[in-house]
């Protein structure tokens, strides 16, 4: 008799022979499981920092053309796209277009499930068009099986029109996407805990690539001073605490003069910064930062250091 060949060659939809066992297992022992096996994804993304690099380069020089980041994904993928892209505005200061997530079944899928919207090639065309795709924009897909038929047919698009492409994945993708995106991103998490459930390891995996990509391209444009966010959006009140506290910090003012150093600069903490340091007005502390290229630290020194313990 002949055995049926029923395994998947997708990493992703493998059994994992670890937690085979999982559903017998008492529920500490099911939170040791899944612990274990999320402790091994932090060291597969590491294994792929330089493709991760080469992303960053990628997009930072579309940002330059005046282009934009564009995800594209579907389920969990197509969230953490989102996701990604809807927090770059708060902490960065950056207009909402300039990185922009498209998930499959538009944005009623990021709250309901729409999980036959992932299989419709037509629509991912379509989504590219109607973000508006064009030649100076980088487009990242992200699969974790690497197959996603929206995925492809949007990155198949994004190519037509001339876009730089990557693919973020945690299994191998199909040959026609390794001979035609710019760059691939494969982190090689292993078979989940529940087989096929990527929204575990390989959801994971994907949250730490795509948190690295946009926040490593952000540093590369100045959006950072030290390792503080200096461009971030003060629209509640903890973040007009934290940029009171930034300012404080850089320029060893009181939090009064911190807040009315804010003010004077139209709100911009970055700009409030050098305005203190340099001992200058609004419009001088404008000159020297785009002289500078928006870099604090060329306009404005260094920072002071980190004091104190972690």
């Amino acid at each position: 008799m002949t055995v049926p060949d029923y395994r998947d060659p997708r990493l992703t939809e493998q059994r994992n022979p670890r937690t085979e066992r999982i559903d017998v297992a008492s529920t500490l022992e099911i939170v040791d499981l899944l612990n274990a096996e999320d402790a091994s994804v932090a060291a597969a993304v590491h294994a792929v920092s330089g493709d991760i690099a080469r992303a960053i380069d990628l997009v930072v020089g579309a940002f330059g053309r005046g282009g934009r980041l564009i995800y594209v994904g579907a389920g969990t993928s197509g969230r953490l796209g989102v996701l990604d892209a809807s927090e770059c505005p708060p902490t960065f200061g950056t207009p909402p277009e300039m990185v922009v997530g498209v998930i499959a079944g538009g944005y009623s899928a990021l709250v309901k499930s729409a999980e036959g919207a992932e299989d419709d090639v037509n629509a991912g065309m379509a989504a590219m068009d109607q973000a508006r795709v064009a030649p100076a924009d980088f487009v990242l897909g992200i699969a974790a099986s690497g197959t996603t038929p929206f995925v492809r047919a949007a990155l198949s698009r994004a190519q037509t029109i001339g876009a730089a492409t990557g693919l973020l994945s945690c299994s191998d993708p199909p040959r026609v996407l390794v001979e035609t995106c710019d760059v691939l991103i494969l982190p090689k998490v292993g078979p989940e805990a529940l087989t096929g459930s990527t929204r575990m390891k390989a959801g994971t995996a994907t949250k730490l690539v795509l948190n690295t990509l946009s926040t490593g391209a952000m540093i590369r444009l100045g959006r950072a001073y030290g390792n503080l966010m200096v461009d971030l959006m003060a629209l509640s009140d903890k973040l007009r605490d934290r940029g009171e506290r930034i300012v404080m910090e850089c320029a060893g003012v009181d939090r009064g003069a911190a807040r009315r150093a804010i003010e004077a600069a139209g709100g911009s903490v970055k700009l409030a910064i050098v305005m203190t340091r340099r001992a200058v007005g609004k419009a001088e502390a404008e000159r020297l930062l785009a002289q500078a290229g928006g870099f604090v630290r060329t306009a404005a020194g260094d920072p002071p250091p980190v004091t104190g313990t972690v």
